[in-house]
């Protein structure tokens, strides 16, 4: 919020410059046109602030010359020292709903320069805008700043100096205020600072010598000076010699008797027109210039006097009048002082605070917060430039014997010996973190090479010399490495630790990496026999069907049975999502028996309501090959008819008839003696001899997708899909392709010879009403659409 006051004399100083409602001058519409032509965007601007309205001294492309303002971007450029940078107006809150954002001139980019007048107040700003959003760098808008400043430099150039002072110009110790405060608050070379502030001091006065300095106190109270800034005039060598001695001292006076300091003791104004007589000067230090004239300006803040300023050698000497008119700039170095001090007062405290609450007491490393700080800027780092991070977690192996036969004192010592290892055995930009007791964690950026984790362990484990001890321990060590492992921080220390857990197990002394690819299948194999229990009995499995169709009938033959979770939390999952994590379980056979029961009974319904369609289910292996599916299957096609028998279809899996040829020989058959087909499914996958081919009774083959997929592209492809079909054909075998996804592979299918398909070309799977729907609108030559 504007300061009421601050507000009162920068309107004041906007009506004393006297520019507002005045015609355009050429040397703003230059600097304008420069802009726009400069940045190709549509409109620039030098803008300036009155009470209730925005009005353009200098314009381009935009037709008004004023707005209200209460909608003026450049009121928020004053509220700041530098650039104001709106890359796009719409996402800022700012200025989303401001009608020169919502309407004409429909403002996406706004960058805009504050512009001060002579006196120092900003009066209104030099921007540039652009309807589309952009995005600049700073160095780029280092050229509306050089133009901003040109306006400035106009500004003052016809400035009207109807109050200057009669020693001092007014605009010039205004420009030396806004200097002052620019350079000590924006910089952080505080000598930097109050050599600048000399040097306008030494022009303002006309002055040949001079000094700035901050009073600080003795633990006795006795106060001198640290000079912040010296006039460097070598008229001698000897003057040049104690130039040099000043600064290496570091630039410290404590004569309290002499009238350089005497301004120290009294707190007044000390003016002298001819030092040589006067009886204060009571000798300069040997080797100082000579001096004249000299007046000593004390600094205050409040009632308390912080610093001193002397100049020197002016002609015409100094009077009174000369340090009333330097008043304002003094009082701006009192408060610029005191706001420096209060700064690194407060600095130092937050740095203690900091210390204390981020690193490790012992060691000095970061501790477990403000690791986990710099490894979150790590991650987010990493992510940007698509790099590694790698998570070693230490913990030393014999270190509680240490400490228990040596005493904690030793044991302290060894902590520090190894965090000063661990550090030398790093790259400056990685980091090393004590989490506690005897628990180090290093985060390395980019590791290509596996020998620099056996380099942390190799550091720790060279001896350690205390005092009269020679101290031998080592390390056990866990890593994982992002984005590898794509997990958050904590649970990239978790999985850290685990891995070091199991380094321990392996006899410590050495690092393992850890099983991403074990933890993330053991983890989801885990969740999923948990909840599918639960999912049975809710209800919520179900089976979806894609339609299969016959292509020398041109119709809808069936329908494959296809499996889906209605998680409640997932969503709709498929069967890739848990049938592997539960083979080999109860749920397998579970699971099983839900499809062979769901399928039945909707081939029943078919049955009741003369629909000629087949429904083909899935079978795991340990389902197919375990001692209870003759069972299963029976008691699901208990009371069955022979009609609806004949049209459940059970797919195996090539490759199952591989595990236990025998067992899967006896299951067949006694499918065929319950009058069910069964389809060698992925066919082409597996390693079947033809005489195993030709003992397999299956009365259908499924050619794998993989091959239908690639077989327009990959000549080998087109040649295994024909063998297969040629195949079939000699053992009068049923053949189906799946994974058709065009007109030309279901055209090369055809032709060919393969007697059904199935894929996305027609329908994905659907629920059963769905199905059913899309079959009996099946039509072939419109085809194409229904599968849209």
């Amino acid at each position: 919020m504007t300061n009421p006051g601050i507000e009162k004399r920068r309107l004041a100083a906007l009506e004393r410059l006297g520019i507002l409602d005045t015609p355009p001058e050429e040397r703003f519409e230059r600097l304008t046109r420069i802009a726009k032509h400069y940045y190709g965007v549509k409109t620039a601007l030098f803008s300036v602030l009155d009470a209730e309205r925005q009005w353009f001294k200098s314009r381009q492309g935009l037709e008004v010359t004023e707005t209200p303002r209460s909608v003026a971007f450049c009121d928020y450029a004053i509220q700041q020292d530098r650039i104001l940078l709106v890359e796009d107006a719409t996402k800022d809150p700012r200025f989303r709903d401001n009608p020169l954002v919502t309407g004409k001139p429909h403002i996406r980019f706004y960058a805009g320069m504050p512009v001060r007048e002579p006196s120092g107040f900003k009066i209104g700003s030099l921007c540039i805008i652009d309807d589309k959003p952009r995005r600049f760098t700073e160095i780029e808008l280092d050229v509306l700043r050089s133009l901003a400043s040109i306006v400035e430099d106009e500004l003052e150039r016809a400035f009207l100096e109807t109050g200057d002072g009669e020693f001092v110009k007014v605009s010039h110790l205004s420009r030396a205020i806004h200097r002052a405060q620019n350079v000590f608050l924006t910089n952080d070379n505080e000598h930097a600072a109050f050599e600048l502030m000399l040097n306008d001091l030494l022009t303002l006065t006309g002055s040949q010598f001079g000094f700035i300095g901050e009073i600080l106190h003795r633990e006795d109270g006795t106060p001198f000076l640290r000079v912040g800034a010296i006039t460097n005039i070598a008229w001698s060598p000897e003057t040049q010699a104690l130039f040099q001695e000043v600064e290496r001292r570091g630039m410290v006076f404590d004569r309290l008797d002499n009238i350089l300091g005497l301004p120290m003791t009294t707190g007044e104004v000390i003016v002298s027109a001819d030092v040589a007589s006067d009886s204060r000067a009571k000798g300069l230090p040997e080797g100082h210039p000579p001096i004249t004239s000299y007046v000593g300006i004390p600094v205050f803040s409040g009632d308390q006097q912080i610093g001193l300023i002397g100049l020197a050698n002016r002609a015409g000497g100094y009077s009174m009048r000369l340090a009333n008119e330097l008043e304002p700039l003094m009082q701006t170095l009192g408060n610029l002082i005191e706001r420096k001090r209060l700064y690194q007062e407060k600095r130092e405290h937050q740095r203690n605070l900091e210390q204390a609450a981020n690193y490790d007491a012992l060691t000095g490393l970061p501790n477990r917060r403000r690791m986990t700080e710099l490894f979150e800027q790590e991650l987010e780092e990493a992510r940007k430039r698509e790099g590694l991070v790698s998570v070693c977690f230490i913990d030393l192996d014999g270190f509680k014997e240490i400490n228990d036969q040596h005493g904690h004192a030793v044991g302290d010592a060894v902590l520090k010996s190894v965090a000063e290892r661990l550090l030398g055995s790093v790259r400056a930009h990685d980091v090393v973190a004590r989490l506690g007791g005897d628990e180090f964690v290093a985060i390395l950026r980019d590791v290509d090479d596996e020998r620099v984790y056996a380099r942390l362990l190799e550091a720790i484990r060279e001896p350690i010399s205390y005092r009269r001890h020679v101290l031998h321990l080592s390390g056990s060590m866990g890593v994982t490495v992002y984005p590898e492992d794509d997990s958050d921080t904590d649970q990239l220390l978790r999985h850290a630790d685990q891995a070091m857990y199991a380094a321990k197990e392996a006899g410590k002394n050495h690092y393992v990496l850890f099983d991403l690819d074990s933890h993330h299948s053991r983890k989801e194999r885990i969740r999923v026999i948990e909840q599918m229990g639960t999912a049975l009995a809710r209800d919520e499995l179900e089976l979806y069907y894609q339609p299969k169709i016959h292509f020398r009938r041109r119709q809808v033959e069936g329908f494959e049975a296809l499996l889906r979770w209605n998680h409640p939390e997932d969503g709709v999952l498929g069967p890739g999502h848990f049938l592997d994590h539960i083979e080999y379980t109860e749920y397998a056979c579970k699971v099983g028996n839900f499809v062979l029961g769901e399928a039945i009974a909707r081939l029943r319904d078919f049955y009741s309501r003369n629909l000629p369609y087949s429904i083909s289910v899935n079978l795991s292996p340990s389902h197919f090959l375990g001692p209870g599916f003759r069972e299963d299957l029976e008691q699901a096609l208990s009371d069955c008819p022979a009609e609806i028998r004949s049209r459940l279809i059970l797919e195996v899996l090539e490759t199952t008839a591989l595990d236990d040829t025998d067992r899967v020989l006896e299951h067949l058959a006694f499918c065929r003696e319950l009058g069910v087909d069964v389809s060698l499914d992925d066919f082409g996958t597996g390693y079947s001899s033809l005489d195993l081919f030709r003992r397999l009774t299956a009365q259908e083959i499924k050619v794998d997708r993989s091959f239908v997929t690639d077989m327009l592209t990959n000549p080998d492809s087109e040649m295994i899909v024909s063998a297969i079909v040629s195949l079939s054909k000699s053992f009068r075998r049923r053949l189906v392709a799946e994974g058709i996804e065009s007109a030309e592979a279901e055209a090369k299918l055809i032709e060919l010879g393969c007697d059904l398909g199935q894929g996305f070309f027609y329908s994905k799977p659907m629920p059963l009403a769905r199905a059913l729907a899309w079959a009996a609108r099946f039509d072939w030559e419109s085809r194409r659409d229904q599968s849209a």
